[in-house]
């Protein structure tokens, strides 16, 4: 019984290659119809570089006068102008070859097939790459499919792939070849581009649904994040050809040894969670936790993004949301009372003043007039005025707090200049007990 011989390794391809290209080194090089059509290749090259500089601008200005056209066409419009070069020497590769194919022998034309061939498929991979958004996933996809398309053209796909097929990596009783690990890269990368539409589609549809509130919104959207991102994960390692039973039990040894380290970040994680399902903060909200004020810009798996309104944002981590006393200034309804103490002299009447100062806190656009209008309140007799509370709501505390006080003080001190109250301050006697004036004064007195 006759034995397989054993498949080729490593220096055979090798070799194989080497070949592969002397032969087409030499036939680019031979006198003939191969020569011939390098040559009108190269004609075509020139011929389609000095027609992108001749329409280039044409172009151009033709695409800036299309005003009604949407953001994704002109977008289109430009990355073609990028590439008339490549249009031109494509359409004209198609011409010249199916002329050729017609009125001569096809192994005459075979050279400029294979450019047309090349070029179209060129421009298919830049044109459909742009629909990447990652830069990088874009060029590793881009290089990828170049990288193949050429080599499918030339017909030396299959002995490239045996080559890469007989570098083996070993890894432990594993063993992967380069053309394994390629070919789960590239499935990897496919993947991460479809998780990544998949994703902003859902994102787009669950924030665009008015029946959740925007704290469940939030939750559904990390949700399907975590589901489609795992489950690339999980296939980019499968298709390594890794055991998950294995890994299962590595990763329940290795989460205990590294969970006491990670107690933080895992309470964050849960505190978020938590937030989310019992809707106590949820994006808009304008909250008080310590000397922070703000809104909630967004929540995230670790923290919550506050933005104050000096611009300047916070990131509080979730755990202290849960365990500290936050005030939501929005939490069921947007409606908040502000309070503003202030001082009229003895000679003003008190009912002339509740009334002058309700009516100029109305007249500020921020205070509202229903359903809870602005009252004035009597809280003391002082020592130099009477002491009065002026009580007013507003639904816009994240326009700021500090400004709407300011207008109201401001509308006061104009209503009170014009209906004559007066704001008094304290006046204090100061007596020196050495003064010799009043040393002479009292001694008269007492003789």
């Amino acid at each position: 019984m006759e034995e397989n011989p054993p498949p080729p390794g490593l220096a055979e391809h090798l070799v194989a290659l080497l070949n592969e290209g002397r032969d087409l080194v030499q036939m680019f090089l031979t006198p003939g119809w191969r020569q011939n059509q390098v040559l009108i290749v190269l004609g075509l090259i020139a011929l389609a570089w000095l027609l992108r500089l001749l329409t280039s601008a044409w172009v151009q200005d033709w695409t800036r006068d299309r005003d009604g056209w949407p953001k994704w066409r002109l977008r289109m419009m430009v990355q073609i102008r990028h590439r008339l070069g490549l249009f031109y020497f494509a359409a004209g590769a198609w011409v010249v070859y199916l002329v050729m194919k017609q009125v001569t022998w096809p192994s005459r034309s075979y050279l400029i097939g294979i450019a047309a061939t090349l070029a179209t498929a060129w421009l298919v991979i830049a044109m459909l790459s742009r629909f990447v958004q990652n830069r990088t996933l874009r060029r590793l996809l881009t290089w990828g499919a170049w990288i193949y398309a050429t080599l499918y053209a030339l017909e030396v796909l299959d002995n490239t792939l045996a080559f890469l097929d007989s570098l083996v990596l070993g890894v432990g009783s594993l063993s992967l070849s380069l053309l394994t690990v390629l070919k789960a890269l590239l499935m990897i990368v496919a993947l991460l581009i479809l998780a990544r539409l998949l994703t902003q589609s859902a994102t787009r549809g669950l924030q665009g649904n008015e029946d959740m509130s925007p704290s469940m919104r939030v939750l559904a959207v990390k949700a399907v994040q975590v589901a489609v991102y795992s489950f690339v994960v999980i296939t980019g390692i499968r298709a390594l050809g890794f055991d998950l039973t294995g890994l299962a039990l590595l990763s329940g040894a290795v989460g205990v040894g590294i969970g006491f380290g990670l107690q933080k970040v895992v309470s964050n994680l849960v505190s978020g969670i938590i937030i989310l399902l019992d809707r106590s903060i949820k994006p808009g909200d304008v909250i008080s936790l310590g000397d922070t004020f703000g809104w909630i810009d967004s929540l995230g798996a670790r923290y919550v993004s506050v933005v104050t309104r000096d611009g300047k944002e916070y990131l509080i981590p979730n755990e202290d949301l849960i365990t500290s006393q936050v005030v939501n200034w929005s939490y069921t309804n947007k409606f908040v009372r502000l309070d503003i103490h202030f001082g009229a002299s003895y000679g003003d009447n008190p009912h002339k003043v509740r009334a002058v100062a309700v009516t100029a806190a109305k007249k500020v656009s921020r205070v509202l007039s229903s359903p809870n209008p602005p009252v004035c309140h009597v809280t003391g007799f002082g020592d130099s005025s009477i002491d009065y509370i002026l009580r007013f709501w507003i639904t816009d505390p994240s326009d700021g707090l500090t400004n709407i006080k300011g207008n109201v003080f401001l509308a006061l001190w104009d209503a009170f200049e014009e209906n004559g109250i007066s704001i008094p301050f304290p006046q204090r006697e100061v007596r020196h007990l050495n003064d010799p004036a009043r040393a002479g004064t009292d001694s008269a007195e007492g003789g």
